[in-house]
């Protein structure tokens, strides 16, 4: 008997919260009813965490949103969706609107939409309190502070008049999951709900999603590609391909026992924390790292200060204050740390898109607080970006060919025929179709768009190339092959990387060394293998240990051993 062939859900005799059959949701394309998720049916028990998993276009987003008549005006649903017993699938008007937010709420993955951007983000939360209790203007307040702060949001006071985009992305993501909390559901629906987040802040909002689920006994359905997520929260979790359930059970039993193909294949391509290590040769001089020759210095950071100037009533920001390391030709080094540490101003800073506050930055041997314009220019060929989202960094309006080909056309004078050649040649080294560089960025995965990204960035062949965040929005196995592709290319090109993350586990895979960033500072620095598995500074331990692995068993000890690290350093903080 596979997993797909036991009964479907139980429950332990409870009442299920949803008791969800036959879902198929349909969008009208074409002239024609297209499936997106097709005979879904599950349960979810009170107090217990269902995880849908699948890649992208597998259904498990729309599935779940019928619930809540969030499909666009071309969608419908069928089947049949039950919260504690009453039929949801349908409502409309004022029956949907009781139900939204007060009896299911949702964590939406891309808080930057889901936030309106005309209301601060504390009127926001105070809005959807006040919808749903009798309660002042001032507890509603006082009740959405406390959520600020429960949280983890720095300064919730002065963060409460915040508006979304004075935010950073993981900053939104928290106040977007504190306005879902405000009304503690019965039934949470949480979309990718730590995507854009750190894995300390990450494991902070797991464990305050569980908590909210013990306290008043939530039903949880969490859909996401994060298998170490799975491991750490999910009882029993569902796994999606094309629109249909390919497997289900037990977390446990699917980690250690896959039956169907592609829960195989996903699990296979999921980055393990702590299996892989760089192998650095000559630690004190690092001239060899995985066997290969490293070069002079491309980035050279000393006693490095970048400020954000004052805007209106908000004085100058010091986001990285006295920051020293440097990468070499030919090494990736892992730059990591909190939403707000600075990582990003850092990269940012680096290919001239900020200007030096204080001590010293030099790229390829251009010192960027005195380089005049010219300079900068010239130095633009030498440096490469890519972007955390592929899908905004492209230009809507050209197809991809021209993105890739405009960095050429701009800074070689490249025109016709040796164009189109070295952006084929360019599409061929990211193992993309040819024929794909007519298509625009919409017609195009969110995997194949960051191929494109990458292609674009190293067109012009850097000695430098910053990758931010570049593989955070994609899925397990579609990360898996652009993460192959990149250790290909670095390996081909031979460039110094900056590759800044949040997933630890990813970074251990590709850096031979890591900077760990904490509120602007430098904590620590060393190699993959010391960071990983010997952490000296307090903040990295808590960095460390915060890092979920794909395996249930193995997860339920790291968190443990968690808990007591915390405990043991709460009186020395």
């Amino acid at each position: 008997m596979t997993s797909l062939d036991k009964p479907r859900d139980d429950t332990a005799g409870r009442p299920p919260v949803l008791e969800v059959t036959d879902l198929t949701v349909e969008f009208f394309v074409d002239d024609q009813w297209i499936p997106a998720a097709q005979d879904v049916s599950y349960s979810v028990a009170p107090g217990e965490v269902l995880a849908i998993v699948g890649e992208s276009g597998s259904g498990k987003t729309q599935s779940s949103m019928s619930l809540l008549g969030l499909l666009p005006p071309n969608g419908r649903a069928r089947g049949s969706a039950k919260l504690n017993g009453r039929e949801v699938l349908g409502l409309r008007g004022g029956a949907q609107r009781k139900v939204r937010g007060k009896e299911i709420a949702v964590i939406f993955q891309e808080p930057m939409t889901a936030l309106n951007p005309v209301y601060p983000i504390g009127f926001q939360i105070v809005e959807a309190l006040r919808s749903h209790f009798s309660m002042s203007p001032a507890a509603a307040r006082e009740r959405a502070l406390e959520l600020l702060r429960l949280v983890e949001i720095p300064e919730p006071e002065r963060r409460f008049d915040a508006f979304p985009h004075q935010l950073s992305g993981g900053q939104r993501q928290r106040a977007m999951i504190a306005q879902a909390l405000s009304c503690e559901p019965t039934l949470l629906v949480a979309d990718e709900p730590t995507t854009a987040l750190d894995v300390t802040v990450q494991a902070e909002i797991l464990k305050l999603i569980t908590d909210l689920k013990d306290r008043i006994d939530s039903g949880i359905v969490i859909i996401t590609h994060d298998m170490g997520v799975v491991a750490d929260m999910a009882d029993r979790m569902i796994v999606m391909k094309d629109g249909r359930v390919v497997e289900r059970g037990a977390t446990t039993d699917v980690f250690t026992r896959p039956q169907h193909p592609y829960t195989q294949q996903l699990l296979a391509a999921v980055p393990h924390f702590g299996r892989h290590t760089s192998t650095v040769v000559n630690e004190k001089d690092r001239t060899v790292v995985d066997g290969v020759a490293l070069g002079g210095p491309v980035l050279e950071l000393e006693d490095l200060v970048l400020e954000y100037p004052k805007r209106g009533s908000q004085p100058v920001f010091r986001a990285v204050d006295g920051v020293s390391f440097t990468i070499a030709k030919g090494e990736v080094v892992g730059l990591v740390g909190e939403s707000g540490s600075g990582k990003t101003t850092i990269g940012r800073a680096a290919v001239g898109l900020l200007p030096v506050a204080g001590g010293s930055l030099r790229v390829d041997g251009v010192d960027m607080a005195s380089a005049r314009k010219r300079d900068l220019a010239d130095l633009r060929r030498r440096v490469g970006i890519v972007f955390q989202d592929p899908g905004s960094s492209l230009n809507p309006r050209i197809p991809v060919g021209e993105s890739i080909g405009e960095p050429l056309r701009l800074h070689t004078g490249v025109r016709g025929t040796e164009l189109s050649r070295r952006v084929e040649a360019l599409l061929d080294q990211v193992h993309l179709p040819r024929a794909m560089r007519n298509r625009y960025p919409h017609e195009l995965s969110g995997g194949q768009r960051q191929r494109v990204g990458i292609a674009r960035a190293l067109a012009l062949e850097p000695q430098l190339l910053v990758a931010d965040e570049p593989t955070s929005a994609l899925d397990v196995s579609v990360q898996a092959r652009v993460l192959d592709l990149f250790q290909e290319l670095q390996r081909e090109y031979g460039f110094g990387c900056l590759f800044i993350s949040h997933d630890l586990a990813v970074v251990e895979m590709l850096a031979s060394r890591i900077a760990v960033m904490h509120h602007g500072r430098l904590v620590e620095l060393g190699t993959s293998a010391q960071i990983c598995t010997q952490p000296r500074e307090a903040y990295t331990q808590r960095l460390v240990a915060a890092v979920p692995v794909p395996d249930p068993e193995e997860q339920r000890a790291r968190r443990e051993r968690r808990d007591a690290l915390l405990e043991a350093q709460e009186p020395a903080s």
